[in-house]
């Protein structure tokens, strides 16, 4: 690393040298909780509530028809009732967004927001300045995803928390892929969404396919699932590339992973591409559970997990 790369990073607040840290999300002690605020008063508790299923833009989607085109998300690690005032003390991070799609599937109605603009407290004013010229320096690099600045800490304030990282079986007669998945999230009893980057292979193979098996993954699994991110841009392969277990799926015959806690076999129903993403709408087929629900992987951004730790707070982190 150059000598300036070594005085950002000493000089940046970030306590961990991995971006994303990865853990067992019921292993992690007073997680914050997302709120709806409007003029500074909660309205509502949307911490299981709304899915985070981009990042360039931000994109959040809700299972809602009553929420306005303007929204602010607030994060704090206070328990908070509706109607409750938020002194900005009590909130460690913000988000401002706009409706930019609404969708109707069979009854359901699901809206989507854009990211318009984000704060947070995880780091000083001077360390986050430090992060923004590393960031504007060192990341723009052939095939990153660069995130300007504030983008950034929209980025850093939505995975302060735990978002599920979950792999995704596609593919055929022995032909398949495997790889991870954090931008998704269940919508409502009947649908899922998903989001995957335009133009990418995974993509292209789900689209072709019209169905997937979405597994949640056991903790221990996450150094493999990890490695599994380049398989985004891989054709398809036959089984043995994979570390599949014995199970197939119950409806489509897709081999499960190892490790998995649970599935769900999903049909695509609707599609659109909003920034880099393809923002792709599921029914849900069946859903089986395989092993208790304890050790769900999930992961944070480093910028909370930083500030858990200033803060004295346990994190039982699984370092790759």
């Amino acid at each position: 690393m150059k000598l300036l790369q070594k005085i950002l990073t000493k000089l940046n607040g970030l306590h961990y040298s991995q971006e994303y840290l990865c853990f067992a999300s019921e292993d992690l002690p007073q997680q914050l909780h997302a709120y709806l605020v409007q003029d500074q008063h909660i309205i509502s508790d949307i911490t299981h509530s709304h899915l985070f299923v981009g990042y360039c833009p931000l994109v959040f989607a809700f299972a809602s028809t009553g929420l306005p085109d303007s929204i602010q998300v607030a994060l704090s690690n206070r328990v908070l009732q509706p109607n409750e005032k938020l002194n900005t003390k009590d909130a460690l991070a913000w988000l401002q967004l706009a409706l930019i799609k609404k969708q109707q599937h069979e009854g359901s109605n699901f809206v989507y927001y854009e990211g318009i603009q984000g704060r947070h407290q995880f780091q000083s004013a001077f360390q986050q300045y430090i992060g923004n010229k590393y960031n504007e320096w060192y990341n723009r690099k052939p095939g990153n995803v660069f995130l300007h600045n504030n983008l950034y800490k929209q980025v850093q304030a939505a995975y302060a928390i735990p978002r599920l990282i979950s792999l995704i079986t596609v593919g055929r007669n022995d032909l398949y892929n495997l790889f991870p998945t954090d931008l998704h999230g269940q919508a409502d009893e009947t649908h899922y969404i998903i989001s995957l980057r335009t133009g990418g292979k995974a993509c292209q193979q789900v689209m072709a396919e019209g169905k997937l098996l979405l597994s949640q993954m056991q903790s221990e699994a996450y150094k493999t699932v990890y490695s599994l991110g380049k398989n985004h841009m891989q054709k398809l392969k036959t089984g043995e590339h994979f570390p599949f277990s014995q199970l197939v799926s119950e409806k489509f015959n897709l081999p499960v992973p190892k490790l998995a806690n649970s599935y769900k076999e999903l049909v695509l129903a609707e599609s659109f591409t909003h920034g880099i993403h393809t923002m792709l709408l599921f029914t849900i087929a069946n859903y089986r559970q395989l092993q208790p629900q304890h050790n769900t992987l999930v992961h944070i951004h480093n910028s909370y997990a930083s500030w858990r730790y200033k803060n004295g707070l346990q994190g039982n982190y699984l370092m790759r």
